[in-house]
Order: structure tokens, then sequence, then C-alpha cells
């Protein structure tokens, strides 16, 4: 967060369908949104859908992210699997050329990395994952920004990599005491109503814990969602615009 002029992101998780398959109202929360994270084709996405993604954004002037996540299409990749530090550092080094690939095609810059579902919940608990995530990215372009949950092991990982972070909050989902995210598999892990989440998102900012700020593209208000918090972000003062991350 950029306390000087309060600076916040709004990104969203998108390009998450494959084939004839589409999920989201993509180029609708393209134009609310400042940052996107593109599925990389591991839980989601295919090539046709990453091009298409990036030339969206492209034209919108939002920010490109990596969303890489793991190999569990069917599952969406919200399911944990065991995979070793060095697993995590394959596939998101993969991942992460496999949109690189468009973006560069399409002469645009990708900016960010954010992992996806249970890959972003497992190494913000496990500093093993989160090293080798952070490794990834710094190897592959140590000038991206590194998003995960406020307070993590990714997020510290990536600093001790050297790499720009951003904190990162959820609009969507419910939190536990202890700042992490109530599981979806329990009862109220997601966030139904608007104004509950408006609320929810100012709380963290006003209380610096959020430097990018997330709206689920797959879920079923993830448009009138992202709208409502744009609006009370800048009804609150905030200036909305792509993260920059923290040295």
């Amino acid at each position: 967060m950029d306390k000087s002029d309060k600076r916040i992101d709004l990104n969203c998780d998108i390009g998450e369908g494959f084939g004839v398959y589409r999920t989201g109202e993509d180029e609708r929360l393209l134009d609310v949104v400042t940052s996107a994270n593109i599925a990389c084709g591991f839980h989601a996405g295919d090539p046709a859908t990453m091009l298409r993604t990036v030339r969206l954004c492209a034209e919108r002037g939002v920010a490109i992210g990596a969303h890489p996540g793991l190999p569990d299409m069917t599952g969406f990749g919200r399911r944990e699997m065991a995979i070793s530090p060095q697993e995590a550092y394959e596939m998101t080094v993969y991942q992460l050329g496999a949109l690189y690939g468009f973006v560069r095609a399409e002469g645009a810059v990708m900016r960010h990395v954010k992992p996806h579902g249970a890959l972003y919940n497992m190494a913000a608990a496990d500093a093993g994952l989160a090293e080798a995530i952070a490794e990834a990215v710094r190897r592959v372009d140590a000038a991206l920004v590194l998003v995960g949950l406020a307070g993590s092991e990714l997020v510290r990982a990536g600093a001790a990599a050297g790499l720009a972070t951003a904190a990162e909050a959820f609009a969507d989902r419910r939190y536990r005491q202890d700042g992490t995210l109530v599981p979806r598999r329990e009862p109220g892990a997601m966030i139904g109503d608007a104004a509950e989440a408006v609320g929810q998102v100012l709380r963290l900012a006003a209380a610096g814990q959020a430097q990018t700020v997330c709206v689920h593209g797959d879920g079923p208000h993830a448009l009138e969602f992202a709208s409502r918090v744009r609006q009370g972000l800048q009804q609150a003062g905030w200036r909305l615009a792509p993260v920059a991350g923290e040295a």
C-alpha cells in the first residue's frame, strides 16, 4: 500500500475457461479491475484462451499477471497435492513461460505472478514451497511482483528473494482470526453479500493489510462485487492502480 496517496490495486482471476467452456464475465470484469491474473494451462486455460485474454487485457490497459496452479483441471486447482519444492519450482517456471510467450508475442508486458487456489494456500503456510515459487519467479524475471496472502510465507519468501511483493486481501472470502482464509469446504467460507464484501475490503485496506484486492472471476457475483468494491474504495479516497509492490 502506498500510504502517501492511498493507492490500491483491484485484481481478478480470469482466463479460466478452456476449449469451448467459458467461465465468468471476463470482458466486463476487465472494464472494472486494474490487474488480471491469467490461468496458465494447469488448473484452467489453454493456448487460445490465454491469447484471447492477453489481448483483452492489452486493449483495456489492465496489468497482466500469471496465475500458475496445480495440474488439476478436474478439481480447478483447488485440491491440495503432495508436491516437493522442486516440483513447485518446475511447475511455476513452466507456466510462467507459457503465458510469457503470448504476452511477448502481443507486445505486452507481464507485471506480476499470483499462484492459484491450493498452490497459493499451500505456499502461504509452507516456507519451502514459498521459497521455491519465489526462486522460480526471480529466475524467470526478477522485475515481476509476487502477490501473496498478507502476512504469508509467500510474501516473506518473495521479499527474501529480492522480489517486489504485494500483500493481497480478498473481497469474497472470509477469514479466520489468525488471518488465514476459511477453507472453501467449510460453511460460510464465501461472502455472498456485496455490502459485506465492500466493508471487509475497506477494513483491511485501512489497516494496511492490502496492496491488492481480489475478486474471484468465477464467482456468481464477481462483476457486482468488483464494481461495488471499486466504487467503495474510490469513495473512501483510494486511487485504483496496478500493483507496484514493496522491495
